[in-house]
């Protein structure tokens, strides 16, 4: 696992309290992961999740996974917790809008001590967001904890792929991404296994690539003015962060950066 250990929790809250927190979503939309609703129902039909079901997004960011739960799979109830308060405060006000305050409720807390009693949902959800957390060893028992006996874990993240990243490519990688570390697929699998949990699918989606391209394409032929708004018209800026997407684009298409799909079972 690459690290780099001069970041943690307070950085990530910074780029969500931010204007790269707002540039994320201006070319992902309000679903801030790769691949989106196509994303989204891939591993939620993967996963088996489905009506009447009750679960827990941990990093929720602004709920959009938890409300395309609810309307699109027919999930009864979600809980989402997300350390930073400006996406969470975000997060109430969209789904006041939408009439489903009664069936998602945010916590704004470390999802690596949510506060949520044992066993409360039937699956813990994760959507391109663990990456930022520091103690993934510890995430991960904190989402088997909240589900239970039987119950699903089912995330998509940020992972290296089969071809490495050098270690200069991991410090420029993470430091612009302001991730404390980066896993792989056989990290995650190593994490749920020790856990106790059976794993049902971890691959790589081969989304990372395109969706890229897509979103540089967007911010290069449509999006330049609505990105540069976000930054206070800061043209250095602008060409900076254009710079750092293009050697992200380069990464996933080496193969070294990819999104990660996982479903594990927790034991009965």
């Amino acid at each position: 696992m690459k690290t780099l250990g001069n970041i943690g929790l307070s950085d990530v809250q910074a780029v969500y309290s931010g204007p790269k927190g707002d540039l994320w979503e201006l070319i992902m939309g309000e679903q801030i992961h790769i691949g989106g609703f196509t994303s989204s129902m891939d591993l939620a039909q993967k996963a088996n999740v489905g009506a009447g079901m009750m679960g827990v997004d941990l990093c929720c960011c602004n709920g959009a996974g938890m409300r395309f739960l609810i309307k699109m799979k027919n999930v009864s109830k979600m809980h989402g917790v997300d350390a930073t308060e400006k996406v969470v405060a975000r997060g109430k006000a969209r789904t006041q809008e939408l009439g489903l305050s009664d069936k998602i409720e945010f916590h704004l807390a470390d999802v690596c001590e949510s506060g949520l009693p044992d066993h409360i949902v039937d699956f813990a959800w994760g959507e391109d967001a663990w990456c930022y957390v520091v103690d993934k060893e510890k995430l991960i028992a904190e989402a088997i904890r909240l589900v239970k006996p039987g119950g699903t874990i089912a995330f998509t993240d940020w992972i290296e792929g089969k071809v490495p990243l050098t270690e200069e490519d991991a410090q420029r990688f993470l430091g612009f991404m302001k991730f404390p570390n980066i896993q792989d697929l056989q990290g995650y699998q190593d994490l749920l296994t020790q856990n106790g949990c059976g794993i049902i699918v971890a691959e790589n989606t081969s989304r990372f690539a395109p969706c890229v391209d897509l979103y540089l394409n967007m911010l290069n032929r449509q999006l330049t003015y609505d990105a540069l708004k976000i930054i206070n018209f800061d043209m250095p800026m602008m060409e900076m962060l254009g710079g750092e997407m293009q050697f992200i684009q380069q990464l996933a298409h080496a193969g070294k950066i990819i999104q990660g799909l996982f479903v594990a079972r927790k034991p009965k």
